[in-house]
């Protein structure tokens, strides 16, 4: 049965789209539409836009204090949890993530909303003392409107990354979710309901990224766009944006480096490697689709992995013994299998996976092995290129100079791990890569009060911890002249 979204949320009311036009939402899983979404366009950005600029400007939210926004955070926080079931269905039904996956980060979106709502109230400026009789202050402004355009792998948790400290910061937002995943952020919106958030201070607008994403874009009512997504998109954006010179911020792709010496606990990496390639099917920003091996350890490493990675239950995302869901198109799909063909014509060698599963109950959706290749020069495009599905690339080296030279040889920084017991390595190394966030015996451990984000390809700007409030505040310096007495100027 196909279920319905009829209405979007703006201004604190369900709407219908404008152009009175839906699409579908496919099932990864079994590769069927379930479900038709408000298909939004132009019309619905503007009154969205101008919805959040009246909440922001006017409505109950410009005169709401830091302390009360910090209440309505914890509140949505709960409502959130209380409907955590069905966004977490609705999420796993539209990328193909695991059941328990989804729910678990949806569940996880509790701490980010109290980790803001108690920021909301301590963010302040300085006092800055001049000379004599003069003297200045700094006060942290929210930036305005932000649009917030979301990717399909982690939705609802990405949505929490930037609602929360939007809203800390007092913004007001217009969420534009990623076509694939609508349904979960229009049942979201009805925790935001539940929570009694006031009219216009989040709005959600779904549709497809070439109408609904471009007017938001385009839009001169927006001041800020945060954005998770791919490279190319945030290069549209940033030319789209150039017209109102609007604030942005990128959180984008990785290619990422997982850097094993000969000295680090071989058990803990090996499962850490696994978990931190094979989440979600490989489909995360943040994977170590690059394993880097200490030539010691490398076969040895290279047959545990490889076991392991055969073993892996790749199935029904809600099926509780499924270990690996879908991947979350069939285009996606066919992206995949594209690069895995390209890594073979370039010498690469294939150690398990390269292909479908060969289970009947799967042959409708769209499926792909765990894949572990070596064998590749560092300059192919399989190891420069983010291929965003469960296949990973094996290194040898030989010693800290050729791991932190391969790690670096990519366009993309957005984080790394480092496994070894020698702390002085471990802290050189850590400073020598070239990523927004390092690991140190650890691999894809997110928490709320660490700034996270990129450098080159993988965009600037951070999410989490006090850094990310710089991102949805500007800040406006006063200066105080207490004197009396002036000298005329242009005096002789």
């Amino acid at each position: 049965m196909t279920t319905r979204y009829a209405h979007m949320y703006i201004g604190g009311e369900w709407v219908p789209p404008a152009g009175g036009k839906y699409f579908p939402s496919e099932n990864p899983a079994r590769g069927e539409m379930w479900a038709e979404i408000p298909e939004g366009g132009e019309a619905d950005v503007d009154r969205a836009v101008q919805a959040a600029r009246k909440a922001f400007k006017d409505g109950q939210w410009s005169r709401m204090t830091p302390s009360d926004r910090g209440h309505l955070l914890r509140r949505i926080a709960e409502a959130v949890r209380d409907r955590a079931e069905t966004i977490a269905r609705c999420d796993t039904t539209d990328n193909g993530k695991v059941y328990r996956d989804s729910l678990a980060e949806v569940q996880m979106t509790w701490h980010w909303f109290h980790y803001f709502a108690g920021m909301a109230d301590k963010i302040q400026g300085d006092y800055l003392p001049l000379t004599g009789e003069q003297w200045a202050y700094t006060i942290r402004e929210p930036v305005g409107v932000v649009a917030a355009i979301l990717p399909w792998n982690s939705p609802t948790l990405l949505a929490a990354w930037k609602l929360a400290p939007a809203l800390a910061a007092g913004c007001t937002v217009v969420l534009k979710p990623a076509e694939q995943t609508s349904a979960g952020a229009l049942e979201l919106a009805r925790a935001f309901e539940d929570a009694g958030v006031p009219p216009g201070v989040i709005n959600v607008v779904t549709g497809y990224g070439e109408t609904v994403g471009a007017a938001l874009v385009r839009h001169p009512g927006v001041n800020k766009i945060a954005f998770t997504g791919s490279t190319e998109t945030a290069r549209q954006i940033t030319r789209m944006s150039a017209a109102h010179l609007t604030k942005l911020q990128f959180e984008l792709g990785g290619k990422s480096p997982n850097i094993i010496f000969e000295d680090a606990d071989f058990q803990q990496a090996l499962h850490a490697s696994l978990s931190g390639m094979f989440v979600n099917s490989g489909q995360q920003c943040s994977v170590c689709s690059r394993i880097l091996i200490h030539e010691s350890i490398f076969d040895r490493f290279v047959d545990r992995f490889v076991a392991a990675a055969r073993k892996i239950r790749v199935g029904d995302p809600m099926d509780p013994r499924t270990h690996m869901g879908a991947i979350v198109s069939r285009e996606q799909l066919e992206k995949i299998e594209r690069y895995v063909a390209m890594a073979v014509q370039e010498g690469g060698t294939i150690l398990c996976g390269g292909d479908r599963p060969q289970d009947p109950a799967l042959q409708r959706g769209y499926f792909y092995n765990p894949t572990v290749i070596t064998g590749l020069s560092p300059s192919s495009a399989v190891c420069q290129d983010e291929i965003f599905g469960p296949v990973t690339v094996l290194f040898k080296f030989k010693d800290e100079d050729e791991a932190v030279a391969l790690a670096n040889d990519c366009g993309y920084g957005l984080v790394a791990g480092v496994w070894t017991d020698d702390i002085r390595r471990a802290h050189r190394v850590a400073r020598r890569l070239e990523a927004g966030l390092v690991w140190i015996n650890n691999y894809r451990q997110h928490h709320w009060t660490q700034p996270y984000g990129g450098v080159k390809m993988s965009g600037y700007g951070r999410e989490g911890g006090f850094e990310v409030i710089r991102e949805y505040t500007q800040v406006k310096t006063v200066q105080v002249d207490m004197r009396t007495e002036r000298p005329a100027p242009y005096q002789d």
